[in-house]
């Protein structure tokens, strides 16, 4: 556990998923919460919809792979904010389609969206909260960050890149007393009635209860699946 008034939480790369589901959980227990996209206007719905119900937040534009933009979003977030004591990276991007067939472009926008975008945000998260000795680094993994598929070298060069920034970040940080986690989510998002899908909220209270987790019983890598799914 960090402290016992919440700091500011950031997450990047928000949409109306599993990014929306994050805000919500963690502005519901006391976060001010940070909420980024590319595009922030997308955001605005559920800044009002935090807000309405007595919840602190704000939207930033942002392009997680710019190591301007992810320094002035931290700068912004915690004069508008306070002091972060949460930082997610939710962004992800991928190109399906055989190897032969995959673009140099195609392959370097995956792996900067995947991958190069957790540094930048990782670094920034890691010069405040090591610097105070408190505070969780939450990075969104996927069943690519554990298998390379057929037709998605991109996604899983991305996902596995940054599967091995968290697990670096993490033997370096928590000594330092910064609680760095890597979420495998093994499966689909969405609702569904018999529960085949991952749901979002469900996604998100894992992802609070991590950071919550007492410093002599942390978690670093996290898997998450519906009960139907194979593995």
């Amino acid at each position: 556990m960090t402290e016992s008034k919440p700091g500011t939480c950031i997450i990047v790369g928000v949409g109306p998923g599993l990014g929306a589901a994050l805000a919500r959980r963690f502005a519901t227990a006391g976060h001010a919460v940070a909420v980024a996209a590319r595009n922030s206007d997308k955001l605005a719905s559920l800044v009002k919809q935090i807000t309405a119900v007595g919840g602190s937040a704000k939207a930033y534009g942002c392009d997680a792979t710019s190591e301007s933009g992810v320094a002035a979003l931290f700068k912004a977030a915690e004069a508008d904010l306070g002091t972060i004591d949460v930082a997610i990276y939710n962004a992800s991007g991928r190109a399906r389609g055989p190897i032969a067939e995959t673009t140099l472009q195609e392959f370097t926008d995956a792996w900067e969206r995947c991958c190069l975008g957790g540094f930048l945000v990782g670094r920034e998260a890691a010069r405040r909260l090591g610097a105070k000795g408190a505070g969780s680094i939450l990075f969104t993994g996927a069943t690519a960050s554990m298998k390379g598929f057929a037709h998605s070298a991109t996604f899983a060069v991305g996902k596995f890149g940054l599967r091995g920034l968290a697990e670096s970040m993490a033997r370096e940080l928590q000594p330092q007393g910064v609680h760095v986690a890597h979420f495998n989510i093994d499966g689909g998002i969405g609702e569904h009635a018999e529960d085949s899908r991952l749901r979002p909220n469900a996604i998100a209270e894992t992802y609070y209860q991590t950071h919550i987790q007492h410093r002599s019983a942390w978690s670093h890598s996290i898997e998450v699946r519906p009960w139907v799914e194979n593995f």
